[in-house]
């Protein structure tokens, strides 16, 4: 729980009240590997962080998955749109590894934007990261080859690269998986 406060403190003055109502919400729950989160077409009721662990979103499609995103350590997870809107959830979420998460309820979440100086103020910047991360990533398939996409990996996120699975990093990059293995053997 003091990895969540930590977080929040980088981005706010967080008072002693203000964080008990918080972390008074936050459940913490244990998820062994490939443990679905969420399945498609269910409303998101969580907002969780990551304690240890990391998730994928993907749209499950007969062939295989179409992988969309990964969240790990020290960041937030969910299928904001959905948590959000209170519709259910277009893709599905599952962890990659065990997973260690701290959750708030939708409700909870609304109690602590009422009750707290800085509710309203984490919620905001919240979804701002959450938008910068989904707008960089629509601007990389846009903008780059698929080769500048999988070079970027290495320097922004590198734990992707270390912990996921090559046909989920394919999927993520938007190509096959035989396309992944002819560009890792290029650059090699």
């Amino acid at each position: 729980m003091e990895n969540i406060r930590a977080y929040f403190e980088q981005m706010v003055d967080l008072t002693e009240a203000d964080w008990r109502v918080f972390s008074s919400k936050l459940k913490r729950t244990e998820h062994k590997k490939r443990t679905t989160l969420l399945n498609m077409g269910d409303v998101e009721n969580s907002l969780s962080f990551i304690e240890k662990g990391s998730v994928r979103y993907f749209i499950p499609k007969e062939e295989y998955d179409l992988t969309f995103g990964f969240c790990f350590e020290t960041q937030f997870t969910s299928a904001y749109d959905s948590f959000v809107t209170r519709q259910p959830s277009t893709y599905q979420i599952e962890t990659l590894s065990a997973t260690v998460l701290w959750s708030l309820t939708h409700a909870d979440l609304q109690d602590i934007y009422l009750k707290t100086k800085i509710g309203q103020e984490i919620g905001r910047l919240t979804a701002e990261n959450l938008f910068i991360m989904k707008a960089k990533r629509e601007q990389s398939l846009l903008n780059e080859t698929s080769e500048q996409r999988y070079l970027n990996l290495f320097t922004e996120r590198p734990n992707l690269i270390k912990e996921i699975p090559l046909k989920y990093i394919a999927s993520y990059i938007g190509i096959t998986p035989q396309s992944l293995s002819r560009i890792r053997k290029a650059i090699s």
